[in-house]
């Protein structure tokens, strides 16, 4: 739990400055488009997190973890859908936005993992 708090306060710090720095190229839509691209991807780490946490060990957890994936992106996919549409928000922002904290997931898990295999050689 504690890598989870670690990627949440992260990414903010990561995608904060950079809602402020894209407000220089284009004001209207693209930080604001950063921000939820950001917290897009924050959420679905959290569905992802709550679907295994609540999944495991459980009788055919597989199966269930797949549908519950499948309803995830598909709330996700059909979010994005309609805010793009509806010309509320920039796709490249949002996908900024995502990327980002997917950065900071693969970082954060990187040095997660190097923790763990430091301290099983000791």
């Amino acid at each position: 739990m504690e890598l989870i708090k670690r990627i949440y306060r992260q990414a903010g710090f990561v995608i904060v400055p950079a809602a402020a720095i894209s407000a220089f190229f284009e004001p209207k839509k693209l930080p604001i488009s950063i921000v939820l691209g950001g917290i897009f991807g924050l959420a679905n780490l959290k569905g992802l997190t709550w679907g295994m946490g609540n999944l495991m060990g459980s009788y055919n957890a597989a199966p269930k973890l797949v549908v519950l994936s499948i309803i995830r992106l598909l709330i996700l996919f059909t979010v994005i859908t309609a805010l793009t549409v509806l010309r509320l928000v920039s796709l490249m922002g949002l996908m900024i936005g995502f990327t980002l904290v997917f950065m900071v997931l693969l970082k954060e898990g990187i040095l997660a993992a190097k923790e763990d295999t430091g301290n099983g050689q000791q």
